[in-house]
């Protein structure tokens, strides 16, 4: 079998990975659009200004099942209407909203860079703050969870990414 036949066999390598420059460019342009759990609640939790508005773009019923503290309420749909009373065009936002299989605060991001703000998504949403086990407000007061050891460290605060 020749190498050419190797790769066309193996679906990992079929399509072949981008020259180096390119890939750093994709990869640095993925970064100018997230933010991960992790940084963002190391931030939060930081003292001073996180330099940035962390955006809960679901539901009231879902705000109230439980959302970041400290964040901003503003559903998606609400956001033409309401940005401008909550938000400051000048603090970038970070948005939000159930996990990595809803496109909520992919499609809030968009609706707020339409209209002129700085934004970043927060990938894994509510569901991987959870899941890492950082604290979390409900109607009810503040919750926190253990951390899943699928999705954050077991032994230590940095997962070393």
């Amino acid at each position: 079998m020749t190498t050419t036949d190797s790769l066309t066999s193996n679906p990992v390598l079929r399509i072949a990975p981008a020259a180096p420059a390119e890939a750093a460019a994709y990869f640095r342009a993925a970064l100018v659009f997230h933010a991960d759990v992790s940084d963002v609640a190391a931030v939060l939790a930081a003292d001073g200004d996180p330099g940035f508005v962390v955006l809960d773009s679901r539901s009231t019923a879902a705000w109230d099942q439980g959302h970041i503290p400290g964040a901003v309420h503003l559903p998606t749909a609400l956001i033409p209407e309401q940005a401008e009373q909550l938000l400051d065009r000048s603090v970038p936002v970070v948005t939000y909203c159930w996990g990595p299989g809803c496109n909520g605060a992919t499609r809030a991001a968009l609706a707020l860079a339409e209209l002129g703000y700085l934004v970043k998504e927060m990938l894994g949403g509510f569901e991987y703050w959870v899941r890492e086990g950082f604290a979390f407000e409900t109607w009810e007061g503040r919750e926190r969870r253990a951390a899943d050891a699928l999705t954050a460290p077991a032994d230590s605060e940095d997962c070393g990414c």
